[in-house]
Order: C-alpha cells, then structure tokens, then sequence
C-alpha cells in the first residue's frame, strides 16, 4: 500500500470491532517511531505514549470506572459496566499525553498539544499502513482529572486520547468524506467585502 493509498483508505473501527491479534513489540515500536516524525516546533517533544494491554486493560476499565462514579455517584449500572469494558475490545491501547512544557516561551501549549496530535495520527496512519485497525477515543475519560493523575499529568497537560488498536473482526468500508474545496478559500490579501 502506497502512501496516498493509506491517508485515503483509513478509517476508523470500533474497539468492539477489534479483536486479536494486536500489534507486537516491534511492530509497536515502528508505530511509534512514526509517530515521533510529527512537526515539533522547538524540539519540545510534549507526546508521551503509554501502552496498555494484557491485564492492564482491566485496569484501566477500573479507572474510568472509579473516574465515572466520583463525577457521578449515582451512575447507572450499565453505565459502569460500559466503562469498565471499554478498554477490553482491542488487545492494545495506547494513552497519548501531552505533557506541557514551558522550556521555550516560542512554543505555546496549543502548538504542543497540536504537535501530539499530529503524532497520534502518524500512529494511526502506520497502523493501518501495516493492516491493523484503530480508533481514537476522547470523551470525559480524557479530561477527567483522576484519570489524568493515574497518566502522572499535571493540571495543564493533556490526554489527547485513547487509541485502541487492533485486528478488524470485518472489513471495513471507507466511510465518504466531503470534497475538500467544501472547506478551501482561496486567499487574496484583500477584506472578503472588496473581493
């Protein structure tokens, strides 16, 4: 598969769609490299990646659990029970930080954050490249600050996700995507009025 054909083909599959075999360490190791060729202005390297596979799955599945029920008692028991099995669908996930640094005044959080999350679609990118499936998850798991402490991450850093990665239960279809030109101007110098 060739570049363009990879950007072109990827799409995104379900953690319930995964399942086994997921990536080995080598394999791993190559995602990550990818993901290390971000843009990165000053150097900073805000990313860190934290594997989570095996019986750390079921941890993790405790954690947005215990991180559910401090932000609501009163959850309902299949709320719960859906967080505790979230990170089970696919054998590896991946929780990608952005540790925030104020080494040069220059680089400003967003652009960290932005370097991170260009990091994690390079992962994404190599994953499918190399025929895996994934999918990127936000949602409350990654702004709740419990969650974020178990990452080690202070108040200003950041989970950008969580990237389950694993083989497709199926094939998938390319979902279709709007013409780019949808969202391209063409720029003149000018007020949009004297155009």
């Amino acid at each position: 598969m060739n570049t363009i054909e990879a950007l072109m083909t990827r799409t995104s599959v379900p953690p319930k769609l995964l399942t086994e075999p997921g990536p080995d360490d080598a394999q791993l190791h190559e995602f990550l490299a990818a993901g290390m060729r971000a843009p990165d202005h000053g150097a900073i390297q805000p990313w860190r990646f934290h594997i989570v596979r095996g019986a750390a799955r079921a941890r993790l599945g405790e954690l947005f659990v215990e991180a559910l029920l401090a932000r609501d008692p009163a959850a309902p028991a299949d709320a719960v029970e859906k967080e505790r099995l979230r990170p089970s669908y696919a054998p590896v996930a991946i929780v990608i930080c952005a540790e925030i640094s104020d080494a040069n005044p220059n680089v400003p959080p967003v652009e960290q954050i932005v370097a991170t999350g260009a990091a994690t679609q390079n992962i994404l990118n190599a994953a499918h490249a190399a025929g895996f499936g994934a999918f990127l998850a936000t949602g409350k798991n990654a702004r709740d600050p419990n969650v974020k402490r178990a990452f080690n991450l202070g108040e200003r850093d950041e989970i950008v996700g969580f990237l389950y990665i694993g083989t497709p239960r199926t094939s998938q279809s390319v979902k279709p995507r709007p013409d780019p030109m949808v969202f391209t101007y063409e720029w003149t110098g000018l007020p949009a009025a004297a155009e």
